[in-house]
């Protein structure tokens, strides 16, 4: 890995030599496409991939400002740092890290959140198919695990959370069948893997006969194995919303920001075990991965808890991340210093290139700005609106995820029924709190627009009548947080700035030094960029060719 240099970054024009004289492809000039084929001899052996979930791009510039010597700033000038990324929209965990590792968008990944609804599938725990009603909540959290409330999901492993290493890399064990929808056609539980509707970079590589791994914060998370079920071969998942063991009772590894990052410090440790060419459990010698790496979940942490630790979490001001912020910006540099330190030690920096980015950003950045509502008393307004007016009918929504975005699906997708429930959301005002906890009115549900029916699949680019996409759409007003009570100030998946502004770096092996790029790219380009790194075939993957997605300006 090359240390920052002391110049200023170049922008992508005054580097174009630079950029060139490596085979740069940039969307701007000579094209950054997918479709070129591939590279006989790669540059890089392995591709480690980073994902802060919570992280903006203006974090990142604020940190890297003020540690000038850090990994981070290590990364963002020794590379190839996009100064105008953006994830996913919705910005969630699930559609932003499939985005990454596939190519593509949520209208061609089916996958538009972490919890949703398919009209095609048919209930959890259906066992006589014929003749049943479709109509199916799809949950990709927590409560797929055998046992939710362990930090292994239910394996049973003695001693946690330090024997935690020893969980197994096939999380698909740990996955109870009897919660899963259920294909009509075969009368079958649908595992995450075979609900993504396209392949990903773990099975392209594996069909090219390289190893991968990776680490994340939920067994149903097997998603990323794509639809062979077989593209990652050592999976550490680790359960994040558990009881977290030396915190207050009750509370999960998310409720307090130490406990977040001990949780991420499990996940570093197996990634440090794969640089050194182990499993993650540093059980059997298997070589270092072609393509690996984690999320770290701190930062997000950090800025959604109004307090831990003894400080404030969030921001100070617009964009100016508080003490709790700051503290988990220097733990996540902190590792990602172990990170570049470990392939130097094991002679894998000249062969390896490094890619950081985030899953999604967080809403609001301005602590002024953020509305809490409750959204129950809205929904169920709405099904008692629907029922007054249609008799004998049941409840209009059959399945609604509001973070700071409103995502809604209903059992009526007529067009007179999703125009019903638009009228009633965009007629209700109301109070709800701000960041001091007093009371703050809201209108319009707290929306600035609403898309429903033909509209909300338009706006994911989508097929109309598609089973996986929302019948509403809700584009918060700028700060609104969807939540009961005053837990928290912060959350993702809308699409405002501060939810889908991500940084992108791309450092290391087959890659120029200090490069900033100002052109706005997509996180659903890291896929076919890693695949380009690796020698292999961008167009290999199916979301690639249904998006003509580009490969980054990287070499």
């Amino acid at each position: 890995m090359s240390r920052r240099p002391s110049h200023p970054a170049r922008t992508i024009t005054a580097a174009a030599a630079a950029l060139a004289a490596v085979g740069a492809l940039t969307a701007a000039a000579a094209p950054a496409s997918a479709h070129a084929p591939a590279q006989r001899h790669p540059a890089a052996r392995h591709v480690l991939v980073l994902s802060v979930d919570g992280l903006h791009q203006s974090d990142l510039a604020w940190y890297t400002a003020r540690h000038p010597h850090s990994a981070l700033a290590q990364l963002a000038g020794g590379g190839v740092e996009y100064t105008h990324a953006a994830t996913t929209n919705p910005s969630d965990s699930f559609p932003g890290m499939v985005g990454q590792l596939t190519g593509g968008d949520p209208g061609t990944t089916g996958v538009y959140y972490d919890d949703t609804y398919s009209s095609a599938l048919l209930p959890a725990g259906t066992t006589k198919c014929a003749g049943a009603k479709p109509g199916a909540e799809v949950d990709l959290t927590e409560d797929l695990d055998k046992n939710k409330d362990s930090l292994d999901a239910g394996q049973g492993l003695k001693g946690l959370p330090g024997s935690i290493l020893h969980m197994t890399g096939d999380p698909t064990r740990l996955l109870d069948p009897s919660k899963l929808p259920v294909d009509p056609k075969t009368c079958r539980p649908v595992y995450p893997h075979s609900y993504l509707r396209v392949n990903t970079v773990f099975e392209v590589a594996r069909t090219a006969g390289l190893r991968t791994a990776w680490s994340d914060k939920h067994a149903a998370y097997d998603i990323l194995n794509g639809p062979s079920g077989k593209g990652i071969q050592d999976l550490f998942a680790p359960e994040i919303n558990s009881n977290a063991t030396g915190y207050a009772a009750g509370d999960d590894w998310t409720k307090d920001n130490a406990a977040t990052r001990q949780y991420d410090g499990y996940k570093v440790s197996a990634v440090l075990n794969e640089i050194d060419g182990y499993d993650h459990g540093r059980t059997h010698k298997v070589g270092t991965p072609a393509v690996f790496g984690m999320n770290f979940q701190s930062v997000s942490t950090a800025q959604k808890l109004p307090t831990s630790d003894g400080l404030a979490g969030g921001y100070r001001a617009k964009g100016v991340p508080g003490p709790l912020l700051a503290k988990s910006l220097d733990y996540v540099d902190q590792q990602v210093g172990a990170f570049l330190a470990e392939l130097r030690r094991q002679h894998l920096a000249d062969s390896t290139t490094v890619i950081l980015s985030s899953k999604h950003g967080q809403s609001p950045t301005d602590p002024q700005a953020l509305t809490r509502i409750d959204d129950g008393p809205l929904l169920d307004g709405l099904n008692t609106a629907w029922k007054a007016a249609h008799p004998g009918a049941g409840d209009l929504v059959a399945h609604a995820v509001d973070d700071d975005a409103m995502l809604i699906w209903l059992t009526d997708r007529s067009k007179a029924a999703t125009a019903f429930a638009k009228a009633y959301l965009l007629a209700r005002s109301g109070t709800g709190n701000g960041i001091d906890g007093k009371a703050r009115p809201f209108t319009a549900s707290g929306l600035k627009t609403l898309y429903a029916g033909v509209a909300a699949a338009g706006y994911f680019h989508a097929r109309p009548g598609d089973s996986r996409v929302p019948d509403l759409v809700g584009v918060t007003q700028y700060g609104v947080v969807y939540t009961g009570g005053k837990g928290k100030i912060a959350e993702h998946g809308g699409a405002h700035a501060d939810d889908l502004d991500v940084p992108l770096v791309v450092t290391g092996a087959a890659t120029p030094h200090g490069v900033r790029v100002d052109s706005p790219v997509r996180t659903t380009q890291i896929a076919p960029t890693v695949l380009r790194l690796l020698g292999l075939d961008p167009r290999s993957l199916d979301a690639v060719r249904a998006e003509h997605t580009r490969v980054l300006p990287v070499r």
